[in-house]
């Protein structure tokens, strides 16, 4: 059904994601285009960040991405993330598939490498759970495992499980940041989560900077909200 979904894309990142996806082949890895950018794609809404998941190492992979494309690469081995830089400042980045662990409410995460359906749960909402398959066998092929594309026809936004605010306070900001920017409202569960964590009114173990990056996203929206 929806494996004309990515001729959405503009040519050029569509030729960019095709490229991507052959040398996915040539590796024998499994490669997804995941992120905002999926999302985007289903609303219609221009978006030229293109985020890969690579089930295998993502390093490794966009090493031979950067020698296809003959363009540098940046690597963060700590994290398993690299990022090809493109002529035009744009940067494709790639992450390792993996699942996250958290040993206390606000923590950075424990990783370790997982499968993309792994990788999907870390995500703080539905609609930004979602996957497209860019290997020939599998091209364009959708990977939903939590129903946001229903939530996303719905304009709906809602948590992939109950602990995700105490997992992350930040979430609560971009909630309300997707819910004013897209005019979706948050489910009811969802809503009596966020304000469950509010009224425990600790920020745990979240750093400042974080919540600092988060108001400064909600500053660079087209338009400014009371939230």
């Amino acid at each position: 059904m929806n494996s004309r979904i990515l001729q959405q894309l503009s040519q050029d990142s569509y030729t960019l994601v095709r490229r991507i996806g052959e040398a996915a082949d040539d590796q024998g890895v499994s490669v997804y285009l995941v992120g905002g950018v999926v999302r985007d794609l289903f609303l219609k809404r221009d978006n030229l960040d293109l985020d890969f998941v690579v089930e295998g190492n993502a390093i490794i992979f966009a090493r031979k991405a950067a020698g296809i494309l003959k363009a540098p690469i940046k690597v963060y081995k700590d994290f398993g993330t690299a990022a090809v830089v493109l002529n035009d400042g744009r940067a494709l980045d790639f992450a390792t598939a993996r699942a996250e662990t958290y040993a206390a409410p606000g923590c950075l995460p424990q990783v370790r490498r997982g499968s993309i359906h792994e990788d999907l749960f870390r995500r703080d909402f539905t609609v930004n759970a979602m996957a497209l398959g860019i290997n020939h066998s599998r091209w364009g092929q959708l990977v939903d495992p939590f129903d946001g594309l229903k939530d996303l026809r719905a304009k709906t936004i809602r948590v992939l499980h109950q602990r995700s605010f105490d997992d992350d306070a930040t979430r609560i900001l971009r909630a309300i940041r997707f819910e004013q920017r897209f005019g979706f409202r948050i489910k009811p569960q969802t809503l009596k989560l966020l304000k469950r964590r509010l009224a425990r009114r600790t920020g745990d173990h979240v750093s400042a900077q974080r919540f600092f990056n988060e108001f400064r996203k909600i500053l660079m929206e087209e338009k400014i909200f009371p939230a």
